[in-house]
């Protein structure tokens, strides 16, 4: 190739990508000025223009129509009176025309505006739906039609946004069509517009209200401002996750709202401790017009995001200053002059107040209450000095923002509540496991105490106690694994253990277990590897003596057989525990695995298998049951890296040998 020139290939890339990063731009700019249209003006038409502009620019069509729903009047009945019909009319058409009215079910926007089903039509003229007197009118030649429902918040159809012609890019006239992408986008821009639009109408309904109703009109535009005002603290609830960001949202907006210098909040914790949250003397630099009360008629402010700033907090004694007095007595206070009241705390006006900006300052505390009308805290916002006293509405105003704030501070107290729960019952849950997997190692404590006590030989009396060691540091893992959960930590110890050396101390371990018990059983340790593998050598002897009690427990005082089996296949050890018993119960078998399942057992805590569930998920593994009238077998497999166990060395056939429940008193002679 020339130097200079550019690879056909290569440039063909090129133009595909520049025309995704333009489709990319315009849709972003769609979504975002769509977002910012919503309560950005009363002028609906207006407002439809500008989603009409957007939309037609994003989805790269011809033309678009965005029709809504109306009530017009229809044919008279046989006694005269007007009917009433619902259609569609064409608000705005991007392109020009006439202005278009449906039925509902005429037409594809019509069909779109009465079954609520979006319509991806290819080929116009091949829908029977479609009427080409619409194009013989205009001249327009119809292509291609996506039509997509408005609905509301509600989910109630309030209109349709249509778009024509899918523009290919290129000056012939090959029609590519819209594709599912262009269908996720109009719907998404249909959201926003049907927000929109139900914004735009609701505004302008109460000021068509207010301008019928001259006498009360100032009275109801102070309402709708003060409802912006909740409005935009009830965002801010939704939008916290904790008590300093509701406070960081809700106190400016608070003191704007009643032409405050600040706002502040006192809450009390479980404890009755009281906590007093600000943003400082001044917590953003604002404009002293902004702080002013609005002026009549004018529009609501609706935050889209939270001031900037970090809250303070200060520990109030209760009583303490004119806060604790409000929480105290749960009253209203009102002060012209905070501080000439002799109820103000000086240590809290030098936090609040540093320079003394106190001082002719009026100020006025509500107090926040929660369901039961206890009171758990207070809002408080004050004045710059020299300012008009609070009026009854705006204190009428306060008491809303107030009601609007406690429900915001109970939802956080509740959430925070909910999760220490959570986490208690998690850690009830993981306590309940420990405690039920103690048995064992208490149990072999228990035996080999009984046989030390009887054995004069130090020598054997050594390997006991080292025995007896062994299941205090089982039970220590325990420990640890419950105060690391307790820590946020969730870790298993996974390293190189010996096959033939676990398992026979694990033998053991049973066979004491065993010996306890009144009923015969046969214990036998298939070992078909005695090589080594990788696991958490605690947590796997927890489960492997979870599921060996389960099936002495199956077998009950019948007695039977118990199998351990151990290999490693395919880069995977496989440890199969069966036994002789009636089988898994109907009842539970799909349930196993499941916390506080169980059947038939007087002392059961259905956590065993839940524990063993638990230790193989922790290892990455999996665990199964096959069970029937003539037993029951449960296989572990865990997944060993490669080339982790050594050379293969097969263990000969095992002889059983019946273990059987040892005579009364025989622990106690060294048996």
């Amino acid at each position: 190739m020339a130097k200079g020139t550019v690879d056909p290939v290569e440039q063909g890339t090129i133009e595909v990508l520049e025309r995704e990063l333009a489709r990319s731009y315009r849709i972003e700019r769609a979504l975002r000025d769509v977002g910012l249209a919503l309560g950005a003006t009363l002028d609906i038409d207006a407002l439809l223009r500008l989603i009409l502009e957007r939309t037609t620019e994003a989805l790269e069509a011809e033309r678009a129509t965005l029709y809504l729903l109306e009530q017009k009047p229809g044919p008279r009945d046989g006694e005269g009176r007007t009917r009433w019909e619902t259609v569609l009319v064409s608000r705005v058409m991007e392109g020009g025309g006439d202005e278009i009215t449906l039925r509902l079910g005429e037409g594809i926007a019509g069909e779109v505006a009465r079954n609520g089903q979006v319509a991806n039509v290819r080929d116009a003229y091949a829908d029977t739906r479609f009427s080409r007197s619409w194009d013989d009118k205009s001249g327009f030649r119809t292509r291609s039609v996506l039509c997509v429902p408005l609905k509301s918040q509600l989910g109630r159809i309030i209109g349709v946004i249509q778009v024509l012609n899918k523009r290919s890019g290129r000056d012939n006239d090959d029609e590519t069509g819209f594709d599912e992408d262009d269908e996720a986008l109009l719907q998404a821009l249909a959201t926003q517009a049907a927000v929109s639009i139900e914004q735009a109408r609701l505004f302008v309904s109460i000021m068509d209200k207010n301008r019928e109703l001259s006498a009360a009109r100032g009275q109801l535009e102070k309402k709708v401002q003060d409802l912006a005002v909740l409005f935009a603290i009830e965002r801010a609830t939704a939008r916290a996750q904790s008590r300093e960001d509701l406070a960081l949202a809700m106190l400016p907006e608070a003191a704007r709202a009643m032409g405050g210098r600040m706002a502040f909040a006192v809450l009390a914790d479980e404890a009755g401790d009281l906590s007093l949250l600000h943003l400082g003397p001044e917590p953003t630099p604002m404009d002293p017009a902004l702080l002013a009360p609005p002026e009549r008629g004018s529009r609501p402010s609706i935050p889209v995001a939270p001031p900037v700033g970090k809250v303070r907090t200060l520990s109030v004694k209760a009583g303490e200053g004119i806060v604790g007095a409000a929480i105290e007595t749960g009253q209203l206070i009102v002060v012209d002059d905070i501080g000439k009241d002799p109820r103000h705390s000086p240590r809290i006006v030098k936090e609040l107040f540093p320079r003394g900006e106190h001082v002719g300052a009026p100020g006025a505390l509500v107090p926040l209450a929660d369901e039961n009308d206890a009171t758990f805290g207070a809002l408080g916002v004050v004045r710059r000095a020299g300012e008009p006293p609070f009026s009854d509405d705006d204190l009428g105003l306060l008491r809303l923002i107030a009601l609007n704030a406690s429900t915001g501070f109970q939802l956080e107290r509740a959430r925070e509540a909910r999760v220490r729960e959570e986490r208690l019952t998690t850690i009830g849950s993981l306590l309940s496991g420990v405690l039920h997997d103690l048995k064992t190692p208490m149990t072999v404590i228990s035996g080999y105490m009984q046989i030390m006590a009887s054995e004069s030989d130090a020598t054997r009396r050594a390997e006991y106690a080292e025995l007896v060691t062994k299941q205090f540091d089982h039970i220590a893992a325990m420990q640890r694994e419950v105060l690391a959960f307790a820590r946020g930590e969730r870790s298993i110890l996974v390293r190189r253990v010996f096959l033939q050396k676990f398992f026979t101390e694990i033998e053991a371990q049973l066979r004491h277990e065993i010996e306890r018990r009144k009923a015969p059983v046969e214990l036998v340790l298939d070992l078909r590897d005695r090589g080594t593998a990788k696991f958490d050598e605690a947590k796997m002897t927890r489960a492997v003596h979870n599921l060996a009690r389960n099936a002495l427990e199956a077998m009950g005082d019948a007695g039977g057989k118990l199998t351990l089996g151990v290999d490693v296949e395919k880069n995977e050890l496989v440890v199969t525990v069966s036994d002789t018993g009636p089988g898994i119960p109907k009842e539970v078998e799909t349930r196993l695995f499941q916390s506080f399942v169980t059947a038939g057992k007087a002392q059961g805590t259905g956590l065993g298998l839940a524990i063993v569930k638990k230790v193989v998920d922790d290892h990455g593994g999996t665990i199964s049951a096959s069970s029937s009238r003539k037993g029951t077998m449960f296989t572990l497999r865990l997944p060993q890296p490669e080339a982790a166990a050594l050379k293969r060395l097969p263990t000969p056939t095992p002889t059983p040998v019946p273990t059987k429940v040892a005579p009364k008193g025989a622990m106690n002679k060294g048996v």
